[in-house]
Protein backbone atom coordinates (compact mmCIF):
# COMPACT_ATOMS: atom_id res chain seq x y z
CA UNK A 1 0.00 0.00 0.00
CA UNK A 2 1.23 3.40 -0.93
CA UNK A 3 0.00 5.04 2.58
CA UNK A 4 2.42 8.03 3.48
CA UNK A 5 4.59 7.38 6.97
CA UNK A 6 3.09 10.07 9.31
CA UNK A 7 5.44 11.34 11.60
CA UNK A 8 5.09 13.56 14.72
CA UNK A 9 7.34 16.56 15.77
CA UNK A 10 6.53 19.11 18.00
CA UNK A 11 9.42 21.25 19.54
CA UNK A 12 6.19 21.44 22.42
CA UNK A 13 2.68 19.58 22.72
CA UNK A 14 1.92 21.54 19.31
CA UNK A 15 2.30 18.77 17.46
CA UNK A 16 3.00 18.93 13.27
CA UNK A 17 2.17 15.78 11.26
CA UNK A 18 4.42 15.72 8.43
CA UNK A 19 4.74 13.14 5.46
CA UNK A 20 7.91 11.43 3.96
CA UNK A 21 6.26 11.30 0.66
CA UNK A 22 7.17 15.16 -0.24
CA UNK A 23 3.62 16.23 0.38
CA UNK A 24 4.21 19.01 2.89
CA UNK A 25 1.00 21.19 2.16
CA UNK A 26 -1.74 21.34 4.77
CA UNK A 27 -5.13 22.68 4.95
CA UNK A 28 -5.16 26.56 5.49
CA UNK A 29 -7.42 25.93 8.45
CA UNK A 30 -4.74 23.76 10.59
CA UNK A 31 -1.74 26.14 9.96
CA UNK A 32 -4.39 29.18 10.81
CA UNK A 33 -5.12 27.97 14.41
CA UNK A 34 -2.13 26.25 14.93
CA UNK A 35 -0.99 30.28 14.97
CA UNK A 36 -3.93 31.62 16.90
CA UNK A 37 -3.06 28.80 19.39
CA UNK A 38 0.92 30.12 19.27
CA UNK A 39 -0.07 33.62 19.88
CA UNK A 40 -2.49 32.73 22.78
CA UNK A 41 0.00 30.64 25.04
CA UNK A 42 2.79 33.04 24.24
CA UNK A 43 0.63 35.93 25.65
CA UNK A 44 0.01 34.30 28.77
CA UNK A 45 3.50 32.68 28.76
CA UNK A 46 2.49 29.07 29.01
CA UNK A 47 3.54 25.82 27.02
CA UNK A 48 0.50 24.34 26.50
CA UNK A 49 -3.66 24.39 26.70
CA UNK A 50 -4.12 24.46 31.27
CA UNK A 51 -7.97 23.91 30.74
CA UNK A 52 -8.38 21.33 27.77
CA UNK A 53 -11.31 18.97 27.11
CA UNK A 54 -9.19 15.52 26.87
CA UNK A 55 -8.96 13.31 30.15
CA UNK A 56 -4.97 13.84 30.31
CA UNK A 57 -3.77 12.35 33.31
CA UNK A 58 -0.69 15.22 33.63
CA UNK A 59 -3.51 17.72 33.98
CA UNK A 60 -5.53 15.38 36.65
CA UNK A 61 -6.38 16.96 40.03
CA UNK A 62 -7.77 14.48 42.92
CA UNK A 63 -9.91 16.41 45.61
CA UNK A 64 -10.78 14.78 48.82
CA UNK A 65 -13.66 12.68 47.24
CA UNK A 66 -11.96 11.80 44.31
CA UNK A 67 -9.02 10.41 46.44
CA UNK A 68 -11.56 8.43 48.52
CA UNK A 69 -13.17 7.11 45.22
CA UNK A 70 -9.48 6.09 43.49
CA UNK A 71 -8.74 4.29 47.11
CA UNK A 72 -12.19 2.56 46.93
CA UNK A 73 -11.55 0.92 43.33
CA UNK A 74 -8.08 0.10 44.28
CA UNK A 75 -8.94 -1.38 47.53
CA UNK A 76 -12.07 -3.54 45.98
CA UNK A 77 -9.90 -4.88 43.50
CA UNK A 78 -7.17 -6.13 45.87
CA UNK A 79 -9.29 -8.02 47.78
CA UNK A 80 -11.11 -9.19 44.36
CA UNK A 81 -14.45 -8.40 44.96
CA UNK A 82 -16.16 -8.92 41.61
CA UNK A 83 -18.32 -5.81 40.85
CA UNK A 84 -17.59 -2.25 42.07
CA UNK A 85 -20.10 0.73 40.69
CA UNK A 86 -18.64 4.24 40.43
CA UNK A 87 -21.59 6.78 39.89
CA UNK A 88 -20.92 10.22 38.81
CA UNK A 89 -22.69 13.56 37.46
CA UNK A 90 -21.61 14.48 34.12
CA UNK A 91 -18.04 15.99 33.87
CA UNK A 92 -16.99 15.10 37.12
CA UNK A 93 -14.00 13.61 36.01
CA UNK A 94 -14.47 10.31 36.16
CA UNK A 95 -12.91 8.82 32.92
CA UNK A 96 -9.66 10.78 34.08
CA UNK A 97 -10.63 8.95 37.24
CA UNK A 98 -10.82 5.67 35.98
CA UNK A 99 -7.82 5.63 33.50
CA UNK A 100 -5.79 6.87 36.35
CA UNK A 101 -6.94 3.15 38.20
CA UNK A 102 -6.11 1.45 35.13
CA UNK A 103 -2.70 3.16 35.53
CA UNK A 104 -2.03 2.12 38.73
CA UNK A 105 -2.86 -1.51 37.41
CA UNK A 106 -0.70 -1.72 34.42
CA UNK A 107 1.66 -4.37 36.08
CA UNK A 108 -0.57 -5.73 37.98
CA UNK A 109 -3.45 -6.81 35.70
CA UNK A 110 -3.97 -7.00 32.38
CA UNK A 111 -6.90 -3.97 31.77
CA UNK A 112 -9.53 -3.80 29.24
CA UNK A 113 -11.70 -0.04 28.61
CA UNK A 114 -15.13 -0.35 26.86
CA UNK A 115 -17.08 2.93 26.20
CA UNK A 116 -19.24 1.20 23.12
CA UNK A 117 -22.63 0.56 25.72
CA UNK A 118 -25.15 1.38 22.84
CA UNK A 119 -24.75 -2.48 21.52
CA UNK A 120 -26.37 -5.52 22.60
CA UNK A 121 -24.74 -9.17 24.18
CA UNK A 122 -22.63 -10.00 21.37
CA UNK A 123 -21.29 -7.03 20.01
CA UNK A 124 -20.28 -5.99 23.29
CA UNK A 125 -18.70 -9.56 23.51
CA UNK A 126 -16.87 -8.68 20.54
CA UNK A 127 -15.30 -5.01 21.27
CA UNK A 128 -13.82 -6.90 24.19
CA UNK A 129 -12.39 -9.87 22.47
CA UNK A 130 -11.19 -7.00 19.68
CA UNK A 131 -9.07 -5.48 23.06
CA UNK A 132 -7.12 -8.55 23.52
CA UNK A 133 -6.10 -8.72 19.61
CA UNK A 134 -9.34 -11.89 19.19
CA UNK A 135 -10.97 -11.65 15.90
CA UNK A 136 -14.39 -12.31 17.26
CA UNK A 137 -16.17 -12.16 14.09
CA UNK A 138 -18.29 -15.08 12.77
CA UNK A 139 -18.72 -16.20 16.10
CA UNK A 140 -21.99 -16.46 18.19
CA UNK A 141 -22.17 -15.44 21.48
CA UNK A 142 -21.23 -19.26 23.40
CA UNK A 143 -18.19 -19.79 21.19
CA UNK A 144 -16.61 -16.08 22.47
CA UNK A 145 -17.68 -16.63 26.20
CA UNK A 146 -15.42 -19.41 25.40
CA UNK A 147 -12.51 -17.63 24.02
CA UNK A 148 -12.96 -15.22 26.89
CA UNK A 149 -12.57 -18.14 29.66
CA UNK A 150 -9.68 -19.59 27.76
CA UNK A 151 -7.81 -16.14 28.26
CA UNK A 152 -8.70 -15.47 31.78
CA UNK A 153 -7.85 -19.14 32.89
CA UNK A 154 -4.20 -18.30 31.00
CA UNK A 155 -3.85 -15.18 33.05
CA UNK A 156 -4.33 -16.15 36.23
CA UNK A 157 -2.09 -18.95 35.38
CA UNK A 158 0.27 -15.99 34.70
CA UNK A 159 -0.65 -14.49 38.24
CA UNK A 160 -2.40 -11.77 36.75
CA UNK A 161 -5.32 -10.43 37.44
CA UNK A 162 -8.22 -9.44 34.49
CA UNK A 163 -9.55 -5.84 35.10
CA UNK A 164 -12.83 -4.80 32.51
CA UNK A 165 -13.92 -1.02 33.13
CA UNK A 166 -17.29 -0.30 31.41
CA UNK A 167 -17.66 3.39 31.10
CA UNK A 168 -21.19 5.22 30.24
CA UNK A 169 -22.68 1.96 31.65
CA UNK A 170 -26.31 4.14 32.36
CA UNK A 171 -26.48 3.36 28.38
CA UNK A 172 -26.98 0.18 28.78
CA UNK A 173 -30.29 -2.37 28.59
CA UNK A 174 -31.27 -4.93 31.00
CA UNK A 175 -30.23 -7.85 28.98
CA UNK A 176 -26.70 -6.72 28.50
CA UNK A 177 -26.62 -6.16 32.38
CA UNK A 178 -27.38 -9.20 32.51
CA UNK A 179 -25.46 -11.05 30.23
CA UNK A 180 -22.35 -8.71 32.21
CA UNK A 181 -23.46 -10.65 35.36
CA UNK A 182 -22.80 -14.02 33.83
CA UNK A 183 -19.51 -12.77 33.23
CA UNK A 184 -18.62 -13.30 37.08
CA UNK A 185 -19.61 -17.15 36.97
CA UNK A 186 -15.92 -17.42 35.32
CA UNK A 187 -14.02 -17.78 38.78
CA UNK A 188 -12.24 -21.09 40.50
CA UNK A 189 -13.56 -22.39 44.35
CA UNK A 190 -10.80 -19.27 45.65
CA UNK A 191 -10.65 -16.39 43.07
CA UNK A 192 -12.68 -14.55 40.52
CA UNK A 193 -10.91 -14.40 37.32
CA UNK A 194 -12.92 -11.30 36.14
CA UNK A 195 -12.84 -8.07 38.11
CA UNK A 196 -15.94 -5.68 36.70
CA UNK A 197 -16.37 -1.98 37.28
CA UNK A 198 -19.50 -0.12 35.99
CA UNK A 199 -19.00 3.46 35.92
CA UNK A 200 -21.86 6.17 34.64
CA UNK A 201 -24.15 8.75 35.64
CA UNK A 202 -26.46 8.46 38.07
CA UNK A 203 -28.88 7.20 35.63
CA UNK A 204 -27.16 4.16 36.46
CA UNK A 205 -27.60 3.59 40.17
CA UNK A 206 -31.75 3.80 39.15
CA UNK A 207 -31.13 1.33 36.77
CA UNK A 208 -29.86 -0.98 39.50
CA UNK A 209 -32.12 -0.76 41.66
CA UNK A 210 -34.97 -2.09 39.83
CA UNK A 211 -36.12 -5.43 41.08
CA UNK A 212 -35.32 -7.07 37.99
CA UNK A 213 -31.73 -6.03 38.38
CA UNK A 214 -31.55 -7.92 42.10
CA UNK A 215 -28.80 -10.31 41.44
CA UNK A 216 -26.37 -8.39 39.52
CA UNK A 217 -27.22 -5.86 42.97
CA UNK A 218 -26.26 -8.36 45.53
CA UNK A 219 -22.86 -8.81 43.68
CA UNK A 220 -22.19 -5.24 43.85
CA UNK A 221 -19.56 -4.81 46.95
CA UNK A 222 -18.91 -0.71 46.81
CA UNK A 223 -21.02 1.66 45.28
CA UNK A 224 -18.84 4.22 45.20
CA UNK A 225 -19.80 8.14 44.19
CA UNK A 226 -17.77 11.07 43.36
CA UNK A 227 -18.69 14.38 44.55
CA UNK A 228 -18.06 18.06 43.05
CA UNK A 229 -15.75 20.24 43.94
CA UNK A 230 -15.42 22.68 47.77
CA UNK A 231 -14.85 26.27 47.29
CA UNK A 232 -11.15 25.86 48.26
CA UNK A 233 -10.59 23.14 46.11
CA UNK A 234 -11.91 24.97 42.71
CA UNK A 235 -8.58 27.46 43.57
CA UNK A 236 -6.31 24.49 43.95
CA UNK A 237 -7.83 22.83 41.07
CA UNK A 238 -7.08 26.16 38.81
CA UNK A 239 -3.84 26.69 40.17
CA UNK A 240 -2.89 23.13 39.45
CA UNK A 241 -3.61 22.86 35.95
CA UNK A 242 -2.20 26.48 35.14
CA UNK A 243 1.09 25.15 36.60
CA UNK A 244 1.14 21.89 34.71
CA UNK A 245 0.93 24.31 31.24
CA UNK A 246 4.02 26.40 32.76
CA UNK A 247 1.81 29.53 33.97
CA UNK A 248 4.75 31.53 36.66
CA UNK A 249 3.35 34.73 36.44
CA UNK A 250 0.86 37.01 38.84
CA UNK A 251 -2.37 35.78 39.62
CA UNK A 252 -4.34 35.15 36.37
CA UNK A 253 -7.34 35.07 38.10
CA UNK A 254 -8.85 37.54 41.08
CA UNK A 255 -10.20 36.49 43.92
CA UNK A 256 -13.71 37.41 43.08
CA UNK A 257 -13.29 35.47 39.79
CA UNK A 258 -12.46 32.30 41.37
CA UNK A 259 -15.91 33.13 43.39
CA UNK A 260 -17.78 33.47 40.51
CA UNK A 261 -16.07 30.30 39.01
CA UNK A 262 -16.75 28.12 41.74
CA UNK A 263 -20.84 29.37 41.92
CA UNK A 264 -20.86 29.21 38.30
CA UNK A 265 -19.30 25.78 37.54
CA UNK A 266 -20.64 24.11 41.08
CA UNK A 267 -17.74 22.26 41.24
CA UNK A 268 -17.73 20.20 38.20
CA UNK A 269 -13.91 20.17 36.42
CA UNK A 270 -15.71 20.10 32.99
CA UNK A 271 -17.49 23.75 33.39
CA UNK A 272 -14.42 24.52 35.36
CA UNK A 273 -12.79 24.17 32.30
CA UNK A 274 -14.52 25.58 29.86
CA UNK A 275 -15.39 28.72 31.95
CA UNK A 276 -11.47 29.38 32.66
CA UNK A 277 -10.91 28.86 28.70
CA UNK A 278 -13.30 31.08 27.80
CA UNK A 279 -12.61 34.03 30.00
CA UNK A 280 -8.69 33.80 29.32
CA UNK A 281 -9.82 33.94 25.07
CA UNK A 282 -11.59 37.09 26.08
CA UNK A 283 -9.11 38.82 28.26
CA UNK A 284 -6.29 37.55 25.26
CA UNK A 285 -8.92 39.19 23.16
CA UNK A 286 -9.24 42.47 25.62
CA UNK A 287 -5.29 42.81 25.86
CA UNK A 288 -5.88 42.08 29.96
CA UNK A 289 -3.28 40.46 31.35
CA UNK A 290 -5.75 39.61 34.77
CA UNK A 291 -9.03 38.59 34.86
CA UNK A 292 -10.92 40.61 37.40
CA UNK A 293 -14.92 40.20 38.77
CA UNK A 294 -15.98 42.18 36.02
CA UNK A 295 -14.43 40.41 33.28
CA UNK A 296 -15.80 37.03 34.86
CA UNK A 297 -19.28 38.52 34.76
CA UNK A 298 -19.47 39.29 30.79
CA UNK A 299 -17.97 35.76 30.19
CA UNK A 300 -20.65 33.93 32.06
CA UNK A 301 -23.10 36.60 30.91
CA UNK A 302 -22.58 35.38 27.23
CA UNK A 303 -22.20 31.74 28.44
CA UNK A 304 -25.57 31.93 30.15
CA UNK A 305 -28.49 33.79 28.93
CA UNK A 306 -30.02 32.91 32.07
CA UNK A 307 -27.65 34.72 33.76
CA UNK A 308 -28.60 37.91 36.31
CA UNK A 309 -26.50 40.27 33.97
CA UNK A 310 -28.32 38.69 30.80
CA UNK A 311 -32.08 38.76 32.43
CA UNK A 312 -30.92 42.81 33.33
CA UNK A 313 -30.48 43.47 30.12
CA UNK A 314 -33.43 41.53 28.59
CA UNK A 315 -35.65 43.67 31.18
CA UNK A 316 -34.22 46.75 30.07
CA UNK A 317 -35.07 46.12 26.45
CA UNK A 318 -38.35 44.74 27.82
CA UNK A 319 -39.17 48.28 29.53
CA UNK A 320 -37.54 50.53 26.14
CA UNK A 321 -39.95 48.31 23.68
CA UNK A 322 -42.74 48.84 25.70
CA UNK A 323 -42.34 52.98 25.99
CA UNK A 324 -42.11 52.58 22.34
CA UNK A 325 -45.39 50.26 22.09
CA UNK A 326 -47.90 52.77 23.94
CA UNK A 327 -47.69 55.98 22.73
CA UNK A 328 -48.49 54.27 19.06
CA UNK A 329 -51.18 52.74 20.26
CA UNK A 330 -52.91 56.12 21.83
CA UNK A 331 -52.40 57.59 18.67
CA UNK A 332 -54.18 54.61 16.25
CA UNK A 333 -56.94 55.14 18.72
CA UNK A 334 -57.31 58.84 18.29
CA UNK A 335 -58.16 57.65 13.97
CA UNK A 336 -60.93 55.62 15.17
CA UNK A 337 -64.46 56.83 14.19
CA UNK A 338 -66.52 55.52 15.84
CA UNK A 339 -64.65 56.01 19.15
CA UNK A 340 -66.16 58.81 21.29
CA UNK A 341 -64.41 60.63 24.19
CA UNK A 342 -65.02 59.53 27.80
CA UNK A 343 -66.57 62.44 29.83
CA UNK A 344 -64.90 62.34 32.82
CA UNK A 345 -66.82 61.57 36.26
CA UNK A 346 -68.00 64.82 37.75
CA UNK A 347 -66.29 63.22 41.05
CA UNK A 348 -63.09 63.50 39.76
CA UNK A 349 -63.88 66.68 37.65
CA UNK A 350 -65.47 69.19 40.81
CA UNK A 351 -63.24 70.40 43.54
CA UNK A 352 -64.08 69.78 47.15
CA UNK A 353 -66.46 72.21 48.44
CA UNK A 354 -65.29 73.00 52.41
CA UNK A 355 -67.66 71.74 54.89
CA UNK A 356 -69.46 73.87 57.48
CA UNK A 357 -71.60 73.31 60.70
CA UNK A 358 -74.09 75.73 61.04
CA UNK A 359 -75.70 75.69 64.52
CA UNK A 360 -79.63 77.41 64.82
CA UNK A 361 -81.02 78.66 67.52
CA UNK A 362 -83.66 76.21 69.35
CA UNK A 363 -87.12 77.34 68.57
CA UNK A 364 -88.98 79.49 71.81
CA UNK A 365 -90.87 77.43 73.57
CA UNK A 366 -94.96 78.18 73.72
CA UNK A 367 -96.63 79.66 77.13
CA UNK A 368 -98.67 76.43 77.15
CA UNK A 369 -95.79 74.09 77.81
CA UNK A 370 -94.31 76.66 80.15
CA UNK A 371 -97.82 76.41 82.31
CA UNK A 372 -97.52 72.80 82.15
CA UNK A 373 -93.96 72.54 83.41
CA UNK A 374 -94.57 75.04 85.89
CA UNK A 375 -97.23 72.55 87.18
CA UNK A 376 -95.50 69.94 87.31
CA UNK A 377 -92.78 71.84 89.08
CA UNK A 378 -95.38 73.15 91.71
CA UNK A 379 -97.02 69.23 92.15
CA UNK A 380 -92.81 68.21 92.64
CA UNK A 381 -92.92 70.96 95.38
CA UNK A 382 -96.51 69.81 97.22
CA UNK A 383 -95.24 66.52 97.55
CA UNK A 384 -91.65 67.76 99.16
CA UNK A 385 -93.91 69.36 101.77
CA UNK A 386 -93.78 72.89 100.79
CA UNK A 387 -97.44 73.52 100.06
CA UNK A 388 -99.73 72.86 103.05
CA UNK A 389 -103.07 71.95 101.72
CA UNK A 390 -102.54 69.83 98.38
CA UNK A 391 -105.79 68.96 97.25
CA UNK A 392 -107.25 72.19 97.88
CA UNK A 393 -104.09 73.64 95.80
CA UNK A 394 -104.40 71.73 92.80
CA UNK A 395 -107.95 72.34 92.80
CA UNK A 396 -108.19 76.49 92.73
CA UNK A 397 -105.03 76.04 90.08
CA UNK A 398 -106.89 73.15 88.01
CA UNK A 399 -109.92 75.71 87.71
CA UNK A 400 -107.20 78.99 86.89
CA UNK A 401 -105.62 76.52 84.53
CA UNK A 402 -108.85 75.58 82.34
CA UNK A 403 -110.51 79.28 82.33
CA UNK A 404 -107.39 80.65 80.68
CA UNK A 405 -107.46 77.59 78.04
CA UNK A 406 -111.20 78.31 77.34
CA UNK A 407 -110.55 81.57 77.18
CA UNK A 408 -107.62 81.06 74.23
CA UNK A 409 -109.87 78.56 72.59
CA UNK A 410 -112.44 81.25 71.74
CA UNK A 411 -111.71 82.64 68.70
CA UNK A 412 -111.81 86.45 68.75
CA UNK A 413 -114.14 87.07 65.77
CA UNK A 414 -116.64 84.42 67.10
CA UNK A 415 -119.92 86.28 67.30
CA UNK A 416 -121.24 87.78 70.80
CA UNK A 417 -124.17 86.42 71.94
CA UNK A 418 -126.82 89.39 72.94
CA UNK A 419 -128.08 87.80 75.53
CA UNK A 420 -126.37 88.57 78.93
CA UNK A 421 -123.73 85.96 80.02
CA UNK A 422 -125.11 84.00 83.80
CA UNK A 423 -123.73 84.74 86.25
CA UNK A 424 -121.40 82.73 87.79
CA UNK A 425 -123.03 81.44 91.72
CA UNK A 426 -122.23 78.43 92.68
CA UNK A 427 -123.69 76.30 94.75
CA UNK A 428 -121.76 75.41 98.06
CA UNK A 429 -122.80 72.28 98.80
CA UNK A 430 -122.57 70.59 94.48
CA UNK A 431 -120.38 72.71 92.85
CA UNK A 432 -117.12 73.69 93.99
CA UNK A 433 -115.81 72.86 97.44
CA UNK A 434 -115.91 75.95 100.05
CA UNK A 435 -112.15 76.33 100.03
CA UNK A 436 -111.35 76.99 103.97
CA UNK A 437 -108.66 78.26 105.57
CA UNK A 438 -107.03 79.42 102.42
CA UNK A 439 -105.68 83.16 101.74
CA UNK A 440 -104.90 83.22 98.23
CA UNK A 441 -108.25 83.34 96.27
CA UNK A 442 -107.68 83.84 93.13
CA UNK A 443 -110.28 85.95 90.68
CA UNK A 444 -111.04 84.65 87.07
CA UNK A 445 -112.13 87.31 85.23
CA UNK A 446 -114.76 86.05 82.40
CA UNK A 447 -116.03 88.46 79.70
CA UNK A 448 -119.08 89.87 79.60
CA UNK A 449 -121.21 91.72 77.06
CA UNK A 450 -120.36 95.26 75.81
CA UNK A 451 -116.80 94.21 77.84
CA UNK A 452 -117.40 94.45 81.02
CA UNK A 453 -115.87 91.88 83.60
CA UNK A 454 -116.81 90.30 86.03
CA UNK A 455 -115.19 88.56 89.03
CA UNK A 456 -115.62 85.34 90.40
CA UNK A 457 -114.04 83.61 93.14
CA UNK A 458 -113.92 80.59 94.87
CA UNK A 459 -116.43 81.72 97.81
CA UNK A 460 -118.75 83.22 95.28
CA UNK A 461 -119.20 87.12 94.14
CA UNK A 462 -118.00 89.82 95.29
Amino acid sequence: MNEPDIRITATDENVVPSSTGGNSEYPIAVVGRRGIDRQFLEYYGLIEEPFGVTPDLRFLYLGAKHRQALDALNYGTELNRGFLTLIAKPGMGKTSLLFQYLEGLRDKARTVFLFQTDSNSTELMRYLLTELGIDGKGMDLPEMRSVLSQVLLGEMEAGRRFVLVIDEAQNLDDQVLESIRLLSNFETPWMKLIHIVLAGQPQLADRLAKPSMDQLRQRISFAIRIEPFTREEVDLYIDHRLWVAGYKGSPLFSVDARALIAERSEGIPRIINNVCFCAMSYAWAMKRKTIDRDTMAEVLADLDPASPIEKDKQKQKETKREAKIEPKIETENQFLPQRLPVEPKPSIVQKPLPVGLTVKAPPPRSWISMIVAASLLAVAIGFLGFQPNVEKWIGSSYNSISAAVRNLLVPSSAPVSAAPAPSVSPDNSTTSPKLEGTSDERDVRVPQQGGEVSSASGGGHN
